[in-house]
């Protein structure tokens, strides 16, 4: 049975400008350039770079008045609405540290061949049979950026089979590795870690410490990455002065021999610092950074489009959809300035909250200065979303003077000390990272003694917050920090 009845409730809908402000404020510049100049592309009513006529557009915007009975129907299109930002001079959309040197805007990238045509190339110095160089070919296609191929090789032979129509046995494949295995950088071509670490240390001058680190990876290679040092010196009845100098020659070593040929071809990502931070006379100094400030206005032949249809006696149906297309675009266009310029207050605004409310770090550049700030503490300083404080924060960089940093990294949680005063968790980390650099390497402080130590500095903290901290850290348990 069918019934009618009324239901309210109260609901919140983001409107397209809204949305598009979100998702500008939360580009990193280089992000934020390629959007401009992707509207540039998709929206002719909109134009970049200064425009020397752009007090004459205004005028001659404020004189077209529709007043013709075949006008359309939407709201009269009012131009001083669209071009209202031509009459704030310059200098005022400009950020402060602008320069006309910052346009270049060019970033030089250089070319390369591949880590695979760079192995492949390389073949040419083996004496191999047409099968077999195609067979070495697939096998360095196989092989990732970390120079490992990781499949089994019974797979590789399927593959063989279905795609290149040749058959072979594990034999063959392995005999063809091993020519792959000489390639360099060193170690390429291996299957697991082990046999990379072995390819390396058998291409080296066979010293005493070379052939007891073959050993060493041979016959006892999980004692060794279990840094069971004195189960080595029993098994071997080497003293500790040849075991440590094998391990030295083991550590030296590259576990991804793939990276040191990829790192000199991949693009560099570039971080261009959103803002500055500089110390003048003892205060901070915040800038915002040129390239997020863009010089955009309306394009005059959009001006000249709307002239010709006030001209026109015979206002036919084409020419209304046109002028409402052009309505569209100049609508588009004027959203666009609005949101660049609100992106800009707002980001603005937000660093230099950051920046306060850190004061005593900028100016210092002590981390331990670094006081307690998630997102709820700028967002109540300044009247915004934490959502919008999040999309500041999360991909956005400051130009410091001890270096260029991702301001996320200035969030914390905060606990309370010993004397009842509330500190960053940063401030904690540093000191347990000091701690740990500074401890006896050949007897490593477990977590139980860290927290121990933390505790003695007036920082309680429990064991399993220790173990927390070191992992986010990147530090190994104390078993894996042990050195002989």
């Amino acid at each position: 049975m069918l019934k009618q009845f009324l239901n309210l409730k109260l609901s919140q809908k983001l409107s397209p400008q809204q949305i598009q402000l979100m998702k500008l404020i939360q580009l990193p510049t280089l992000a934020f350039e390629q959007r401009i100049k992707q509207e540039l592309e998709e929206n002719l009513a909109l134009e970049s770079g200064k425009d020397n006529e752009a007090k004459q557009l205004d005028e001659e915007f404020k004189d077209n008045d529709f007043e013709d009975s075949d006008q359309i129907q939407a709201e009269d299109i009012n131009i001083d609405d669209y071009l209202s930002d031509d009459e704030i001079p310059d200098y005022k959309l400009r950020s402060n540290n602008y320069n006309p040197d910052n346009d270049d805007k060019t970033i030089p990238y250089a070319s390369g061949v591949s880590f695979t045509q760079y192995l492949t190339s390389q073949l040419n110095t083996f004496r191999l049979d047409d099968e077999s160089c195609l067979i070495a070919k697939f096998l360095i296609g196989s092989i990732d950026d970390s120079g490992y191929i990781r499949r089994p090789l019974i797979d590789l032979i399927d593959d063989l089979a279905f795609t290149q129509n040749i058959y072979t046995d594990i034999k063959k494949i392995e005999e063809i590795l091993h020519v792959v295995q000489r390639l360099d950088p060193s170690g390429v071509g291996a299957r697991n870690l082990n046999e990379c670490l072995l390819i390396q240390l058998k291409r080296k001058d066979q010293s005493t410490s070379i052939r007891l680190a073959i050993q060493i990876l041979e016959n006892a290679f999980d004692q060794f990455t279990k840094k069971h040092y004195q189960k080595l010196l029993k098994k071997f009845n080497v003293s500790e002065e040849k075991l440590k100098e094998s391990i030295q020659e083991i550590e030296r070593l590259n576990p991804k021999p793939g990276n040191s040929f990829s790192n000199n071809i991949r693009s560099i990502e570039h971080v261009v610092p959103d803002f500055t931070i500089e110390i003048l006379d003892g205060e901070l100094k915040l800038t915002l950074n040129s390239r997020n400030a863009p010089q955009l206005h309306i394009s005059k032949s959009y001006n000249e489009m709307l002239e010709g249809y006030k001209a026109s006696k015979d206002k036919s149906k084409t020419q209304k959809e046109a002028i409402q297309f052009i309505k569209q675009k100049l609508d588009s266009a004027k959203w666009f300035i609005e949101a660049i310029q609100q992106r800009q207050q707002t980001l603005f605004v937000t660093m230099s909250a950051i920046m306060n409310y850190q004061k005593p770090y900028f100016l210092s550049g002590d981390e331990e200065q670094l006081r307690p700030m998630i997102l709820k503490d700028i967002a109540d300083e300044i009247g915004m979303d934490i959502s919008t404080i999040s999309r500041v924060a999360n991909s956005k960089y400051v130009n410091t003077p001890y270096g260029t940093k991702l301001i996320k990294e200035f969030f914390s949680e905060s606990m309370t000390n010993a004397d009842g005063e509330e500190v960053s968790t940063i401030e904690i980390k540093s000191i347990l990272k000091s701690v740990i650099a500074q401890e006896d390497k050949k007897k490593p402080l477990t977590d139980e003694k860290l927290a121990g130590i933390l505790k003695k500095k007036g920082y309680p903290i429990a064991r399993r917050t220790i173990a927390k901290y070191r992992e986010q850290l990147d530090l190994p348990v104390a078993r894996l920090r042990k050195e002989i």
